[in-house]
């Protein structure tokens, strides 16, 4: 069984090894160089609307896209910051919880396709949502993906990425209001967060045993994560 969460959009200014991501191997290297080909073709006038920020800044993480294969390299989960990546919290985790999040664990990546944790990478901003790349991922990681079975806990835009077969089954955050269920947004990062951390710790691999979870009222309700707003 093999989880698949997001990357995060917050990166940490961490000391890279020595190696460079050329040196890596990584499986997906062709594809990657396909994107960074894509990003070569891009007017300096549209850069803004890939990277989401004023110009200069843009410029910076074009630029820092363009030389990853140049770049030393950190641990994809060392590297990434965001809400979900602060509840896992990787670092307190055991070795055998490490082993089994590294062995269990798929990141979307939209400049890398896929990652497990300990996957070297060069530090990077590039959204799954921009230049088609959903498109672009999508046949290398639905094949990627064909013999697995998969706990999806991405969001939409990351979904897209890959074509799910009836091996998939995708697991929501959910908050009930007055009668009406809505995703829980940005609170249910955290609660993903504690899901994954609680993977790691259990080495959970049959969806039987989710109803072990609980965290700030969310809980296992067959489908889906679950919190009743009172």
């Amino acid at each position: 069984m093999k989880y698949l969460i997001p990357p995060s959009e917050g990166k940490a200014k961490i000391k890279p090894q020595e190696i460079i991501f050329a040196d890596t191997n990584f499986k997906f290297s062709q594809h990657v160089n396909q994107v960074v080909r894509l990003l070569s073709l891009i007017d300096d006038e549209d850069l803004r609307s890939v990277y989401g920020t004023k110009p200069e800044k843009a410029l910076t993480f074009h630029r820092q896209n363009q030389d990853i294969f140049k770049s030393r390299c950190a641990p994809a989960i060392e590297r990434y910051t965001g809400v979900v990546y602060e509840h896992i919290d990787w670092e307190s985790l055991d070795d055998k919880s490490k082993k089994f999040m590294d062995d269990n664990v798929y990141i979307f990546s939209g400049l890398f396709g896929l990652l497990t944790p300990k996957t070297l990478i060069p530090d990077y901003k590039l959204k799954m949502n921009v230049l088609s790349l959903q498109h672009h991922w999508n046949p290398v990681l639905t094949e990627a993906l064909k013999d697995e079975v998969i706990i999806d806990l991405l969001p939409q835009v990351h979904r897209k990425a890959y074509k799910a077969n009836d091996s998939v089954t995708t697991v929501d955050f959910m908050v009930i209001n007055k009668g009406k269920k809505t995703a829980a947004g940005h609170f249910g990062k955290a609660v993903k967060g504690k899901f994954i951390r609680y993977i790691a710790q259990n080495k959970i691999v049959s969806t039987d045993d989710f109803g072990g979870f609980e965290y700030e009222g969310f809980k296992w309700d067959g489908e889906s994560f679950v919190k009743e707003e009172k």
